[in-house]
């Protein structure tokens, strides 16, 4: 019996990751889980708060993409041990306004959210760069088909089931739609509109190396890079502009062009932009003029993880999710795993904390 959870720990921006142990011989709260980590991956928010992007409190262990099994609950959770499951990135009160009213739970007003927690906070073991995270009381948990990779499923509890929830937002009567940004927010949302009927996805991206997964996902590739002109692209096939407009790529530059690529009376579902840096120029009267809609979408409600986890597992046979996500580096190699995201050769880097890496 492992006695001991490995962390990988964050002190702030500019200082080394540092190798440390927690124990494990602790009482579980009512309604707690623990769980072992089987792979994690690096979200572009984790990256943020690494590169003094945005601030979090330290020392912590990052990460909330994640996958496991379970090893031991508190009473009230019915839950075999070894029951492979991810869970939701936040954890909910379940009785304030937002929980109750609002259908907000993911603003809860006790919220907690994994890989946003100090050491410090209940048993520290608050994040997925660890062996082990403890799951609290009001956390949404899934359990998973053994059939879905570790990889592809670890981030399916933040990029996917935010997706869905961005994709929900949209009514299922717009049919042109444009998606700003290829990365996996981009790629996710080419397959999920598609799947739910829309017929013309364009996917604005500036990496072309990455135009062949867009097409593999339901998109169609529109060249984003520096000199080229996506309006006029678009606009040459949908003169009157597009339904609705996704903004995945979190660059505040790509408002405008949202604004006039979308028709009168069209939809912008702003899910990207989650940092300081995300001061929009767009005047008052071009979105009343246009009688445009504008809505923000910031992570998710347990259904939407719910759905996510269905919608992968029912289209894993057929799209080719295991290609954007990289093999696995052990837990210990956490700053090399960092460093590989800035290759982009692929959309997450992966670790696994337990068993074999990759």
């Amino acid at each position: 019996m492992v006695n001991v959870a490995r962390l990988q720990v964050f002190h702030g921006q500019g200082t080394p990751f540092s190798a440390e142990e927690l124990p494990l011989d602790f009482a579980l709260a009512e309604g707690e889980v623990l769980v072992a980590i089987d792979c994690a991956t690096i979200c572009g928010s984790d990256l943020h708060t690494i590169r003094g992007v945005r601030a979090e409190p330290t020392p912590a262990v990052l990460g909330h993409e994640a996958v496991g099994r379970v090893v031991r609950t508190g009473a009230g959770r019915q839950l075999a041990p070894s029951t492979r499951v991810t869970w939701s990135i936040a954890d909910s009160c379940g009785v304030c306004k937002p929980c109750a009213e609002y259908d907000l739970p993911q603003k809860c007003e006790r919220l907690f959210k994994y890989g946003h927690a100090t050491l410090a906070d209940r048993t520290g073991l608050n994040g997925c760069y660890a062996s082990h995270v403890v799951l609290r009381r009001g956390t949404h948990i899934v359990e998973i088909p053994d059939e879905l990779d570790d990889a592809i499923v670890a981030p399916v509890n933040c990029a996917l089931a935010t997706m869905v929830h961005a994709v929900l937002a949209c009514p299922a009567d717009r049919r042109v739609v444009v998606v700003q940004g290829g990365g996996l927010l981009g790629i996710y949302a080419c397959a999920l509109l598609r799947d739910r009927g829309a017929s013309h996805v364009y996917c604005v991206e500036r990496d072309k190396q990455r135009f062949s997964w867009i097409r593999r996902f339901g998109g169609t590739p529109i060249d984003g890079s520096p000199g080229s002109d996506p309006v006029r692209q678009i606009k040459h096939e949908h003169p009157r502009g597009v339904d609705a407009v996704f903004e995945v790529a979190g660059a505040k530059e790509l408002f405008a062009q949202g604004i006039e690529l979308l028709r009168a009376g069209g939809l912008y579902v702003l899910v990207g932009l989650v940092h300081p840096d995300s001061a929009l120029g767009a005047t008052a009267e071009t979105l009343i003029r246009k009688c445009l809609t504008v809505r923000g979408v910031h992570n998710y409600a347990p259904q939407h993880l719910d759905e996510a986890v269905a919608f992968l597992q029912r289209t894993a046979p057929d799209l080719p999710y295991g290609e954007l996500v990289s093999p696995p580096l052990p837990l210990e190699r956490i700053q090399e795993a960092i460093d590989l995201t800035a290759s982009q050769r692929w959309l997450r880097v992966a670790i696994r904390p337990n068993g074999l890496a990759g």
